[in-house]
């Protein structure tokens, strides 16, 4: 099994578990990782900037169902084979939370359908994230490579 460094987010420590590792609780949000062919789909969204569709699982969906609604929500992006990539462990003085990961292909690319949430959205290659993506260290940048990773088997 792969091994991921930690990251940090303010005073949040990250921690990525691959998959078939499954949080040992609901997980509270979602991301998604979508791939057209060797450019990944970003999102402009308020207050966090260029980053990945992610959001919180709803009280009455589960994660695969929250990723799906995201994607849509702030990117347009409708997907197909997606698959569970992994969580996140986010943890800070106060609590623990989880956070499901998944990869994707993307089927169709529309407007954002919540331009509140999103500024836009564009597909850019991985080289270009460095620059532009809300939080990038080398977790990051491990987690982005094993999501294409993850997506290209089923080719």
């Amino acid at each position: 099994m792969k091994r991921f460094p930690s990251g940090q987010y303010g005073r949040q420590k990250l921690t990525f578990y691959p998959a078939p590792f499954r949080s040992p609780l609901r997980a509270f949000a979602s991301l998604v990782f979508a791939w057209e062919e060797d450019r990944v789909l970003i999102c402009d969204i308020l207050d966090r900037g260029w980053c990945i569709p992610s959001g919180r699982v709803e009280p009455a969906e589960t994660s695969l169902e929250a990723a799906n609604r995201e994607a849509l929500e702030e990117g347009g992006a409708t997907l197909s084979e997606v698959q569970y990539l992994g969580c996140y462990q986010i943890c800070d003085r106060q609590e623990t939370r989880w956070a499901d990961c998944f990869a994707a292909r993307i089927a169709g690319l529309a407007k954002p359908t919540i331009p509140e949430e999103s500024g836009g959205a564009k597909l850019v290659r991985v080289e270009e994230l460095p620059e532009i993506y809300h939080l990038w260290n080398p977790l990051t940048a491990m987690v982005f490579d094993y999501s294409h990773e993850v997506v290209n088997r089923r080719k």
